[in-house]
């Protein structure tokens, strides 16, 4: 076991665990714990051991990305970090006072998930389901990782997490499609169009849990800014705001405007018509500067 600097026993070596030195740099303990994760993940690998190491794995990177949980490691291990013995309070030097122990939450799934941003990348990566099977119903136990790039045969990530409609599974495995989009009619009145104004909608959608497999429904507004002279059809698009999965990139949003039947207007084109029958009068009462006919209020 690993010891702290007044020769107290440190417990759990977490930079032994993720396979990293210590004073390891942020990017490094983040491939590092990629690697590690993906290695020992329950649904890739069938070691009887296998839940246990990917529980220790989450732990230590939980403790080496955290600088200040890092730091409290580093000095006093992990029976200090965890408020053992030789933690802060028995710091000769009055350092570390104000620091509460920690406690790991016990759930490495929700780990892995919050560092794939909610996704499921494992499955993605090895284009199967829970049971180990590939796409094809072979055993895909022995498939190598690529430590320094484990989803390599992926392009990028956004940042919610997904990948982007580009990735290609191995073995030329069909990419993530997104959703159809989800269209709604957005009626506005003519004085709204006219002038302009803003409109808020509410949405429930479904979301993805912190543990990447359960979902949780969600109530989001969607601010909308009419624009004046805005015509009827014109589509506002809100990106992938629909329904999160692990298999689909969530749909788009569409508002489309329509116009609301008016009491004395009607819209043609850019244009406002008022059809009226005029009588001679009101002729007259136009060419001396009057006027007779309803105005667009807000």
């Amino acid at each position: 076991p690993a010891r702290g600097r007044f020769g107290g026993t440190m417990g759990k070596d977490y930079y032994k665990i993720l396979g990293i030195v210590k004073g390891a740099a942020d990017e490094d303990i983040k491939k590092a714990y990629k690697k590690q994760a993906l290695k020992w993940h329950p649904d890739k690998n069938k070691a009887a051991n296998a839940e246990e190491k990917f529980k220790e794995i989450a732990e230590a990177y939980e403790v080496i990305s955290d600088p200040k949980k890092r730091e409290i490691y580093d000095q006093y291990g992990e029976e200090g970090l965890k408020g053992g013995g030789g933690g802060p309070g028995s710091d000769p030097d009055g350092q570390g006072s104000n620091f509460t122990s920690y406690t790991f939450h016990g759930d490495p799934h929700a780990t892995f998930a919050t560092f794939f941003g909610g996704a499921n990348p494992f499955e993605m990566f090895f284009g199967r389901k829970a049971n180990g099977r590939g796409p094809g119903g072979g055993d895909d136990e022995d498939m190598e990782v690529d430590g320094n790039d484990p989803f390599g045969s992926f392009t990028s990530f956004n940042l919610n997490g997904f990948p982007r409609d580009r990735h290609v599974g191995i073995g030329g495995q069909q990419r993530r499609k997104q959703d159809p989009a989800i269209h709604h009619e957005l009626r506005v009145t003519l004085e709204e169009v006219f002038h302009g104004c803003t409109k808020r909608m509410k949405i429930s959608r479904k979301r993805m849990n912190p543990d990447g497999r359960t979902m949780r429904t969600e109530d989001k507004i969607l601010t909308i800014e009419i624009k004046r002279g805005w015509k009827e059809g014109t589509k506002i698009t809100f990106p992938r705001e629909g329904d999160e999965s692990p298999n689909t990139i969530p749909a788009d949003i569409v508002f489309l405007i329509k116009d609301k039947p008016h009491a004395h207007f009607r819209r043609e084109g850019s244009d406002i018509v008022y059809p009226v029958k005029v009588s001679l009068r009101q002729v007259r009462c136009v060419l001396l500067g009057g006027s007779w006919w309803p105005a667009l209020s807000k």
